[in-house]
């Protein structure tokens, strides 16, 4: 007998090859499966008659089988079934290509119920390679009412999916629901495992919308509750206070060679007020892409070091820690303030050492020598000590939790106190929002952009201008400039028809740009391998010779590298990336004093794309974006994309305030009542499942 706990192989018609392409969607038992939540559905709720139908609409039709046959199509080599349906009202021909056992699974005389699109032709309307299920299998689950549509990985079919989670939706009755039955009657919420069965196979839209309410409200529930145990375990610890050095400060300000904008100035006085605490200081500071966040962490650094006391900045990549650590030695070189870099090829100080007291400069010798120390997040994960640490400042990393911090305490020489942590994101994130999500956290946003900042144009390149566009590429490369060219894909796919970096490689570099360095990256490198080719590509020292004047990637070049001397960004297939994620691509150019381009080129001609490149065309505002990629796109489209990284939710809108709220007040009760959640053992215990799953900034 099948339970949650049992092996996805256990399932009928799950073979090896099967359980394979499963595990790549990450189901390998049958709780895994319940939990694989469907991102759209096809409406077939209502049963057409043959005589309505239409061509450009899709339709669920119910009738029987007159005839079926295959035939050879002499002129394009391929397999041809013909059938035809009637009912009381008329008959209509269905076509499929290259499937000749449809002819063998249905035969004359069969009831059989068919959804799909309805197309034309000289002898008028007909159903184009539709869905089909005999009458009284699977209650229609694949033909009638609410279809739901799964994400698939390579070798798995919707019919697959559809027809194993028919098989176990039942065992969804042994779930725990962990919900306790106050906020459930609060709230007019499902019961879990009805949920679970209308998620999957709704009766109609009014059980989908409460299937969709309760599970979306799980997830804002556990992600706020979890942030609410963070913050009463942190409050029982203590921090060394960092005393705000005015005179110190302001002279450092005066000297930078640009100057802070408000907000800047607002969010680094709020982190100085935060630090002088004897409490830990946990504030996310939030600030789109260039819009200057890292000087706003500086100022906090250059205290901490002039109190005598250790800060450590931890980035995403090694490409990113060299440039923060040559950027940063540049701002704090009239200080005396020593700094270290620690990554897996690179271990360097700014400041020269006694060689008669030298010792080897390793990781040990940079935490104890060190005022401030720049690496990535392995600093966390080799047993490293530091000497004083006082403050940690994570940047783009949405999983530093509660255990990292933990660590971070334990790496430290003095055990029984907390580092203030101040964590840096681009992500674009409601203040409402991130209020809710992020109970342990005060927020600072920087919404201005650095005066001076010139701002990136922005155009839809149609294909019959894609020649002037090269030739203005290489005007601008023949200027000093560097390109950035994005695909979706690294392989040619013949079936997606999108540009891929392999293929745009080959074309760029032997047939467009042949005088010109182009090189080529994508996720399937070794990391060392990456950081060789980002180097080169950044770095304004390189040999003429090495110099790469154009890098043809994938999006592994979405966070956080700074190249001020690219001035240009061409997004291939832009209609298969969210808005929010195209700004992100964007804001790798406009960096430096140049005029910065982005161009964006698309297979889809529809309107509905259009609108959604044309809102990047006329809008900077990354969160202003996120939240039109909502509306244009829809939830299940968009999160996918734009959550990747930042809050792993299936179903809940990070938007829906209304919900998160609720979510918010209902946790308040809990702990206004019972903090230790003693009187609810089974959300006690889900709880304590996903201690360790669900870290927060």
């Amino acid at each position: 007998m099948l339970t949650l706990t049992s092996s996805i192989k256990e399932i009928n018609k799950v073979g090896i090859a099967t359980a394979r392409q499963l595990k790549n969607i990450n189901i390998e038992i049958v709780e895994d499966l319940l939990h694989y939540y469907p991102f759209r559905y096809d409406d077939f709720s209502a049963v057409a008659n043959i005589n309505s139908l239409k061509a450009g609409i899709n339709a669920n039709i119910v009738g029987h089988i007159e005839l079926i046959q295959n035939k050879r199509s002499p002129r394009k080599k391929m397999n041809i079934t013909e059938a035809l349906i009637s009912d009381s009202t008329g008959s209509v021909k269905a076509i499929w290509f290259n499937q000749p056992f449809i002819s063998r699974s249905l035969r004359a005389g069969d009831k059989v119920s068919f959804s799909g699109k309805v197309d034309e032709d000289y002898s008028g309307a007909y159903l184009k390679s539709p869905n089909y299920e005999k009458i009284g299998e699977n209650k229609g689950a694949h033909t009638q009412g609410l279809v739901p549509n799964y994400h698939l990985t390579s070798g798995l079919t919707q019919k697959q999916l559809r027809f194993l989670m028919a098989q176990i939706i039942n065992i969804s009755e042994r779930l725990v629901d962990w919900m306790p039955s106050e906020i459930k009657n609060n709230l007019a919420l499902f019961d879990l495992k009805d949920a679970i069965k209308n998620i999957h196979f709704p009766q109609n839209k009014e059980s989908l919308n409460k299937a969709r309410k309760r599970l979306s409200f799980d997830e804002l529930f556990l992600i706020q509750l979890r942030s609410q145990l963070i913050k009463q375990e942190f409050l029982e610890y203590k921090a060394d206070p960092i005393k705000f050095l005015e005179k110190e400060t302001k002279e450092f300000v005066k000297n930078l060679p640009f100057e802070l904008t408000n907000d800047q100035k607002i969010a680094a006085w709020k982190i100085l007020q935060g630090i002088e605490q004897k409490k830990p200081m946990s504030r996310l500071l939030e600030g789109d892409v260039g819009s200057g966040k890292t000087i706003v962490a500086v100022i906090a650094m250059l205290n901490t070091a002039f109190n005598k006391k250790q800060s450590v900045l931890m980035v995403p990549t090694e490409i990113l820690a060299k440039q923060h650590f040559n950027s940063i030695c540049s701002l704090l070189k009239k200080t005396g303030i020593k700094i270290g870099i620690i990554t897996n090829s690179e271990k360097k100080l700014n400041y020269k050492q006694d060689s008669k007291k030298d010792k080897v400069i390793d990781s040990s010798f940079i935490t104890q020598n060190s005022d401030i120390i720049i690496g990535t997040h392995a600093l966390i994960q080799k047993n490293i000590n530091f000497k004083n640490l006082s403050l940690a400042i994570i940047d783009e990393q949405h999983r530093f939790g509660v255990h990292q911090r933990k660590k971070l305490i334990e790496e430290s020489d003095n055990k029984t106190t907390s580092p203030h942590l101040l964590s840096m994101t681009a992500t674009p994130i409601p203040r409402s929002l991130a209020l809710a999500l992020y109970g342990d956290l005060d927020i600072s946003i920087i919404r201005e952009m650095p005066k001076g900042r010139k701002q990136i144009i922005t155009q839809i390149i149609a294909e019959t201008d894609r020649v002037a566009c090269y030739q203005f590429i290489k005007e601008q490369i023949k200027e000093g400039r560097q390109v950035f060219v994005i695909c979706p894909l690294i392989d040619v796919s013949d079936k997606l028809g999108v540009k891929s970096v392999k293929e745009e490689f080959e074309k760029l570099n032997n047939i467009i740009f042949k005088d010109l360095k182009i090189a080529m990256l994508h996720g399937r490198m070794k990391s060392q391998e990456k950081e060789e080719i980002m180097s080169a590509f950044a770095d304004p020292n390189t040999a003429p010779d090495k110099k790469i004047d154009i890098l043809v990637s994938t999006s592994v070049v979405e966070v956080g590298v700074d190249i001020p001397n690219a001035s240009i960004i061409i997004i291939e297939g832009a209609d298969r990336f969210g808005l929010a994620q195209l700004h992100q691509f964007r804001g790798r150019v406009g960096r430096g004093e140049h005029q910065s381009h982005c161009f964006l080129f698309s297979e889809s001609n529809s309107q509905k794309t259009l609108d959604r490149l044309n809102a990047l065309v006329s809008s900077n505002d990354g969160l202003a974006l996120a939240q039109s990629d909502l509306k244009l796109r829809g939830p299940g489209e968009v999160y996918g994309t734009m959550q990747k990284g930042f809050l792993e939710l299936k179903l809940a809108s990070i938007f829906d305030y209304k919900l998160m709220r609720y979510a918010k007040d209902e946790i308040s009760k809990l702990f206004n009542a019972d903090s230790k959640l003693k009187k609810w053992p089974s959300l006690k215990e889900k709880v304590d499942e996903i201690q360790g799953e669900i870290h927060l900034e």
